[in-house]
């Protein structure tokens, strides 16, 4: 198979020294002066980055254009090109600038004589330029014209002001981009998730959103955006005038532009929370497909929707660790077919673009993500292709680093032309499908219902998601008895949680003038859910039962004359489930209700446990629980506190855990708190804690070791939690990301079985250093002053490189000035380890390997008897 090879990355930075060795008298004579230690010149600015240095797609070329002086021009975070082929710029806290293109050297720039800058959004239509300003005083859309045909743009117009919430500023989490529909009649306006929502006239949302956890919610470990609920980010529809408002989507945390494909989808790239790495409400920097009426499922803190919940929508294609930034596709530029169609990614801190390759599935696609340009440090903003000269254009730049324009063209031999229809073929029905229904998310109509329901049970997840919100658009009158009488548990799932969710505000959104739930209606939808057999349900349908028991429980409470008893009954001989995900969502609505049987239940899923992430899920849980306790079980569970010193994660780690110790030990009464009282108050290291004894070292395996027992022994009898427990046992899961769940250091491992055989998986953790990727290797920087770092580029600020150099734990970073620099270059040796397999027995390495193979299946093949 192809190996990627490590690009060599240098950098040279030095500073000029000059010497004083004397000063003209009044009568033009040198008088000598004592003699005084030499001064350092004023740092120059760092050169924006050598496209020499950086990795790129074969048949492809980099030109540097233009590097911004930063003092003049500051560094330049959005690109759109005017109907000259011209390019528009905007640095981040400054002014407007006019690019034309030329070779190195000769590209010309003008700033635009205009009060308006700090643009996160730039876009030519409708004979306008529009700008869409992130600043906490003028954070809004603007229209940009020439009144008077001189090709200066000379009037500003504020079309819409967006704040951010709660008289708060908007952060770098506000207002950003804006690009024309695919109707060719609107605008389509994105914004993060610290921009309160703007006032809309029509919404294919339900405006029915809430928190809807059933437990307390951990606000984020260091306070960040502390009281500020969902629906988080959102993108819109406008009308070129700036009038009309139609609310498209909502529920990102951050997703700075958007591309619409050939068949009008619309698709953007939206981010993680960094300070969440290794926690189970982590979720990786993704790209989304944004289909009407969606929601992605952002909430503060500990709050966020894991993507298997069937009131929000995965992504399409996990990226990992990163700060997404700009977003196109190749529509226009002179590249082969493949990069024609291609979503380009821009992600900031890693320094990385993406080609992400989309492929119809269903209703909705299915990607594969290469590497495009990859440097060190490559601050990527934004991109566009310019259609006058076929070429791709992107900036780097931010946060007043140094910033500079870039060219991409194809050298490569033979330019397909464009051939590739999205929507054709196989996925068309599909797609058709979901279109169909989602006419009926902006207006009542008596078809919707039956149209509707024949989608709700469809096992695409984009398709059942769409005929709900079709349905939460109809008056319930129409439909809210065949929810509750509906026979088919598949339809009947997703139909109960509509009329939960449209029946009932939120608690966090009820106010006096709500009037209260109607408990009648509640106990209705419990009894509907109770006639539901969850033992005759597979892990997803489970999921989905377990998801809508919760927004029921939360909306209505547990309504009188419905005992806890019974809905506990009902679910109690599933728990615990195989799955670990559907073990999450059982303990939760257990705990809710006070299951006597869920302390000792937990507990047991909590000491066999093995990833951090499955700990705190269980950890989190727990903290609200009052019955069921032993006196043994209660200091078990404030001694795993002491073990939760030792997690490893993002800068919210330690808030996180704190929250969740406080609020367990506000659930003691005085004489539990008396007699646990010493755990509590022990400081990590007081009180010894058993470590599990270190396994025996079996063999320092070769490849040749191993191989023919790989050949022969993944026919089938591997054990996938055995194979589970050592991914965690061996540290993998504190770097790698797996089904979902890990860290996001190293490689997300989910999908290896599509990009390694056996073997090539086997050589790769034997022998690491051989073949290291380009996305997760390592740097060696050398200082003036002799220092030497190594580890991954994570961040810059300022010209300041933020170096992560343990990835055991994230939040460890050591910062050092580009001006500083004297050279820096790939590291030779991997991050990860060598020898990770050498405590294991054979068998133990065959069933790692299954595990590794199966994507998370404990069905797969590999484990069949």
């Amino acid at each position: 198979m192809p190996r990627v090879r490590l690009a060599v990355a240098l950098a040279a930075l030095a500073a000029s020294l000059f010497a004083v060795a004397g000063l003209p008298t009044a009568d033009g004579q040198i008088k000598k002066k004592a003699v005084q230690p030499p001064a350092k010149a004023a740092p120059k600015d760092p050169p924006a980055t050598d496209p020499a240095t950086m990795k790129v797609a074969k048949g492809f070329k980099v030109e540097l254009l233009y590097t911004v002086p930063k003092a003049e021009q500051g560094s330049w975070v959005a690109l759109c090109v005017d109907p000259k082929g011209r390019l528009v710029a905007s640095d981040q806290y400054g002014s407007l600038y006019r690019v034309t293109p030329g070779k190195a050297g000769a590209t010309k720039v003008e700033k635009l004589p205009v009060d308006i800058g700090m643009a996160q959004g730039l876009l030519y239509a409708f004979d306008a330029l529009y700008v869409v300003v992130n600043h906490n005083e003028k954070g809004g859309l603007y229209r940009v014209t020439d009144t008077n045909g001189d090709d200066v743009p000379d009037r500003v117009e504020l079309l819409r002001r967006l704040t951010g919430y709660k008289g708060g500023g908007l952060g770098e989490h506000g207002p950003h981009a804006v690009l024309k529909h695919p109707d060719g009649k609107r605008l389509t306006v994105v914004s993060g998730n610290q921009t309160a929502l703007t006032e809309y006239n029509t919404t294919r949302v339900p405006p029915v959103w809430g928190e809807d956890h059933l437990l307390p919610r951990l606000p984020d470990g260091n306070g960040f955006m502390a009281g500020v609920n969902g629906p988080g980010g959102a993108i819109y529809n406008v009308t070129p005038d700036g009038r009309e408002w139609e609310l498209f989507s909502v529920g990102f945390r951050n997703q700075y532009d958007a591309a619409y494909n050939s068949a009008g989808d619309l698709f953007t790239y939206d981010a993680d929370m960094e300070w969440d790495f290794n926690t189970p409400w982590y979720r990786p920097t993704r790209v989304c497909l944004v289909t009407s009426g969606s929601e992605f499922g952002w909430r503060n803190g500990a709050g966020k929707y894991p993507p298997y919940y069937l009131d929000n929508l995965p992504g399409v294609a996990n990226i990992g660790p990163g700060s997404p930034t700009g977003v196109a596709f190749g529509y226009g530029a002179r590249f082969p077919a493949r990069y024609q169609q291609a979503l380009f990614v821009c992600d900031w801190s890693y320094g990385k673009l993406y080609a992400v390759h989309l492929a119809p599935d269903g209703s909705a696609y299915k990607s594969e993500v290469e590497e495009f340009i990859t440097g060190t440090p490559l601050p990527l903003t934004d991109l566009v292709v310019n259609p006058t000269d076929g070429a791709l254009y992107f900036a780097i730049g931010g946060r007043r680093t140094t910033s500079g324009l870039y060219r991409v063209t194809y050298t490569g031999a033979g330019v397909d032309p464009d051939t590739v229809i999205f929507g054709a073929g196989p996925a068309a029905a599909s797609r058709d499908d979901r279109l169909a229904v989602e006419q009926y998310h902006a207006k009542v109509d008596p078809a919707a219902v039956p149209a509707a329901w024949k989608l709700l049970d469809s096992k695409d997840r984009f398709a059942s998601f769409a005929a709900r919100v079709a349905l939460e658009h109809q008056t319930t009158g129409d439909w809210a008895a065949k929810a509750l009488a509906e026979p088919d548990a598949l339809k009947a799932i997703p139909a109960l949680l509509a009329l939960a969710r449209v029946s009932a505000p939120d608690p966090f959104h009820r106010t006096p003038a709500n009037a209260p739930p109607d408990l009648a209606l509640g106990s209705k939808l419990l009894t509907a859910l109770t006639a539901i057999d969850i033992g005759k349900l597979d892990d997803s349908a489970k999921l989905d039962l377990l998801r809508t028991y919760q927004v029921v429980l939360n909306r209505f409470g547990n309504p009188g004359g419905f005992g806890p008893g019974l809905i506990a009954a009902k679910l109690d001989p599933a728990f615990p489930s195989k799955n670990r995900y559907v073990n999450a969502e059982l303990c939760q609505v257990l705990i809710y209700l006070e299951s006597p049987s869920a302390a000792a239940k937990t507990m047991a899923l909590l000491a066999d446990a093995p990833t951090q992430e499955e700990q705190l899920e269980y950890l989190r849980a727990l903290r609200v629980l009052r019955t069921g306790w032993t006196p043994e079980l209660r200091r078990q569970y404030f001694t795993w506190f002491l073990r939760a010193n030792n997690f490893r994660g993002g800068s919210s780690m330690a808030g996180f855990i704190r929250r969740m110790k406080a609020d367990a030990v506000a659930t003691l009464t005085p004489a539990e708190a008396a007699v646990l009282k010493p755990i509590i108050d022990a400081q990590p290291g007081a009180i010894r804690i058993p470590e599990e004894a270190p396994r025996p070292f079996v063999k320092a395996y070769t490849i040749a070791d191993l191989a023919p027992a790989l050949e022969k022994g993944l026919a089938g009898g591997r054990d996938f939690d055995k194979g589970r427990r050592l991914f965690g046992a061996g540290k993998c899961f504190a770097c790698h990301r797996f089904d979902n769940e890990g860290g996001s250091y190293g490689p997300d491992l989910s999908g290896a079985a599509g990009r390694f055989n056996s073997r090539d998986l086997l050589e790769s953790i034997v022998d690491p250093n051989k073949e290291i990727s380009d996305q997760y290797a390592a740097v060696e920087i050398r200082t003036a002053d002799d220092r030497v770092i190594v580890g991954r580029i994570v961040n810059l600020n300022n010209d300041k490189v933020m170096v992560n150099t343990n990835m055991l734990e994230p939040g460890a970073t050591t910062e050092v000035s580009r001006n500083n620099i004297e050279s820096m270059r790939p590291s030779r040796l991997s991050m990860m380890p060598a020898g990770l397999l050498d405590t294991l027995k054979e068998d133990e390495v065959l069933d790692l390997m299954a595990y590794l193979l199966s994507r998370g299946d404990r069905t797969a093949p590999a484990f069949r008897k």
